[in-house]
């Protein structure tokens, strides 16, 4: 990618000499769009719900497809005064990427592999080198040309087979995560005849580069459930039925070891997971189950010679710990600890190589890398600096290797890998992401992570960072943010887009609320099912501390979420819409209690042990208590900005649909609500790196007209 770094001068100049004025309130005078009404009865417990705007669930209803595109037009039109400043805002952003670039390049099976992008291009384009980077370049694949003709399109799962003459890879093009398969003969540059729907878009190559192994979907669910066998001289239609997940809450994935020497096909919930696995030269043979499910027991695999390597949480290891077991002997009575569980210490992963092993561990709410030798001669972590950051194992394909290659960055640092040799124990820096400002200068920012008591005395971490020149005071606008369910850790990383917010006086926080594993296993526990409240209030909570601790106000305090942690804002504006100017709602998931009800929807049943199942009537009760579609009432809500795409796989375009619709039909306040509906894309947004920025951009001068920031 090319620098763009005089543009963005030209247009800092710009700025500086003109200051430009925008109009920095909404126009109230023009009419928003009100939804119709139908009255639809949902009866379950003996307890009926109407809902007014269950007829949008229909996208074949032009009504529809009217209501979503008079809700588009009403949001351009209240914007329209302020197109320019979000383009400019847009230029601005890309003006940061360094536009020509590319990956830092790994060796696996006698080539090297980058992934490039060029100036002006959307797409990357993947390429590999035989045995040196100073050979020519072999183009895999150009996704821009294959882009070409699609609004949307996605390219996942490229494996190359073990002699390096085939490549296998998933294409998506109507942003529903169902990715057709496809081979591409690596000689030929031809792509075979195969064409397989359904798919999760990956596979596992056998030993004899002829078979491989692929998920299908569900059509109607989207749930990863069937593993087959693909021949690939053989048509499509011939492939064969290895396993069915019969159980709905469980979904499948397969893969191969990292010594190829083993496929592995694995069921996994929220609580628990199950591994098979054959030998990769035999892909013919039935695959053996290792540790038959047994609920609540979660393990992870790798092979380290003739042992597997599994980091589980059984006998009690909340927080895991790691045990092996001979190849020949898998079942849990056989397996012996080698990492024994420490109750204030959560193992995420481990990476195995021929010497040595690297242990990801979590304490205190950081991350540290931890190396062990096999011989046990040493043991040690990787010194790392900061008060609030990610550390991270980058990818490391090769397993006779001392070099180790692993990520760093705050929300200052730009994403940094480095490599670092387990044998001498030296570092070196391969790649920082390249900010093309010339004005910036980590220095200049300040990030910190303070603490805040929740209502029940619990200590909730936050980390943010503000210009060295902002001072937090009641006029500091503060964008928060926070996601908190799953178990997924949101760690505070650097964002080139970010700097616009901050430059303009901004603060960014990001509040480890529970629902994650910040703090460990227990910080997820105390935040799902009938806890998933925790998750709510201590957002809530978080807020008020920053607000009281007079680091910024009610009327400059900011708040922004996507998917689940969309809930999480549709449930704090029922709870304490009175703390926040604004809230930004990414493809929220609203409607909580109708969709979990629903088998049809993709990912429902797979979720019970997450929000619980509302069949169950304690359930349905307390999911009914916080559900942000079944709980707003005539009141006042901030402004408001609703994300979502037509195409959405994972939260159903209707949820924040009807959740506008409805609170547009209650809302008391004057304060703007806007509901903006990609037609093209689905749960992440545009695919393309620079229509991405540009819904950045969108969100961004949302909040910052508000804040009369736009210069």
């Amino acid at each position: 990618m090319k620098s763009k770094t005089l543009l963005l001068l030209v247009t800092i100049g710009l700025f500086s000499a003109c200051k430009k004025q925008y109009n920095m309130s909404f126009d109230n005078s023009i009419v928003p769009p009100m939804a119709e009404k139908i009255p639809f009865q949902l009866k379950i417990h003996n307890d009926i719900r109407i809902d007014d705007y269950y007829w949008m669930r229909d996208r074949e209803n032009p009504e529809v497809i009217d209501y979503l595109e008079r809700e588009n037009d009403y949001f351009k039109k209240m914007t329209a005064a302020t197109a320019p400043f979000r383009e400019e805002l847009f230029e601005e952003l890309r003006g940061r990427i360094k536009e020509q670039d590319e990956s830092v390049p790994y060796f696996y099976n006698g080539y090297w592999y980058i992934t490039r992008y060029e100036e002006n291009l959307q797409y990357p384009i993947y390429i590999r080198k035989k045995d040196t980077l100073t050979a020519q370049d072999e183009i895999l694949f150009d996704a821009n040309e294959m882009a070409k003709g699609h609004d949307y399109f996605s390219i996942v799962g490229i494996n190359v087979s073990p002699d390096n003459t085939k490549a296998t890879f998933g294409i998506d093009t109507e942003s529903r995560r169902k990715y057709t398969l496809y081979v591409k003969d690596l000689i030929t540059g031809e792509t075979l005849p195969t064409a397989i729907p359904n798919t999760t878009g990956g596979t596992a190559w056998a030993s004899d580069n002829s078979h491989f192994f692929y998920v299908h979907k569900n059509p109607e669910t989207l749930r990863s459930e069937t593993i087959y066998r693909h021949n690939i001289l053989a048509p499509s239609a011939s492939d064969v039925k290895i396993f069915h997940e019969e159980d709905e809450t469980f979904s499948v994935y397969v893969r191969e070891s990292k010594s190829h020497e083993y496929i592995y096909i694995s069921s996994y919930s929220t609580l628990t997971t199950e591994h098979q696995f054959i030998a990769a030269d035999s892909p013919l043979d039935t695959f053996k189950t290792i540790q038959p499910r047994t609920r609540g027991l979660e393990y992870e695999i790798s092979q380290y010679q003739d042992h597997f390597y599994i980091l589980h949480n059984g006998d009690g290891a909340t927080n895991y710990k790691i045990s092996k077991t001979k190849i020949s002997e898998t079942e849990k009575e056989y397996w012996v600890d080698v990492l024994p569980y420490r109750p204030e210490v959560l193992l995420e992963d481990f990476e195995i190589f021929q010497d040595h092993w690297v242990i990801t561990e979590r304490s205190k709410g950081l991350t540290q890398l931890r190396i062990k030798s096999w011989d046990e001669s040493e043991d040690y972590y990787l010194p790392v600096d900061g008060e609030t950051y990610t550390l991270y194992g980058s990818y490391n394909p090769s397993f006779d290797t001392s070099l180790f290659r692993y990520g760093y960055t705050s929300l200052r640092t730009p994403n940094s890998i480095y490599e670092f040799d387990m044998a001498t124990q030296s570092n070196t820096l391969l790649k920082q992401q390249e900010v093309m400002d010339a004005d910036f200068d980590p220095a200049n920012y300040v990030e910190k992570r303070i603490w805040a008591t929740a209502q029940d005395g619990v200590q909730i971490p936050v980390s943010f960072i503000h210009h060295k020149n902002t001072s937090l005071t009641s006029e500091t606008p503060f964008l928060l943010y926070a996601y908190g369910s799953y178990g997924s850790t949101i760690n505070p990383s650097f964002s080139s887009t970010r700097l616009s917010l901050l430059n303009r006086g901004f603060a960014f926080g990001i509040a480890h609320i529970r629902g994650s594993e910040y703090m460990g296993r227990q910080w997820y526990e105390e935040g799902k099912m009938l806890k998933k409240k925790n998750t709510f209030t201590d957002f809530v909570d978080v807020s008020r501390f920053l607000i009281e601790s007079g680091m910024t106000s009610a009327n400059h305090l900011h708040a922004l979420g996507g998917s689940a942690g969309g809930l999480l804002m549709g449930v704090v504006v029922n709870l304490a819409p009175e703390l926040y100017r604004s809230v930004t709602a990414a493809v929220p998931f609203v409607d909580v209690v109708t969709t979990m009800l629903d088998e049809s929807i993709p990912l429902t049943t797979s979720e019970y042990d997450e929000w619980g199942n509302p069949n169950d009537k304690e359930y349905y009760d307390y999911m009914l208590s916080y559900s942000p579609y079944d709980n707003v009432t005539a009141q006042k809500y901030p402004n408001m900005l609703i994300t979502t795409g037509l195409h959405d796989s994972q939260v159903q375009y209707w949820e924040p649909a009807k959740w506008a619709a409805k609170l547009r039909s209650m809302k008391t306040d004057q304060n703007v609500l806007f509901l903006d509906t990609n037609m093209e894309a689905g749960h992440g947004g545009a695919s393309g790196r620079f229509d991405a920025l540009k819904e950045t951009a969108k969100e961004y001068a949302f909040i910052l007209q508000l804040e009369g920031k736009m210069n």
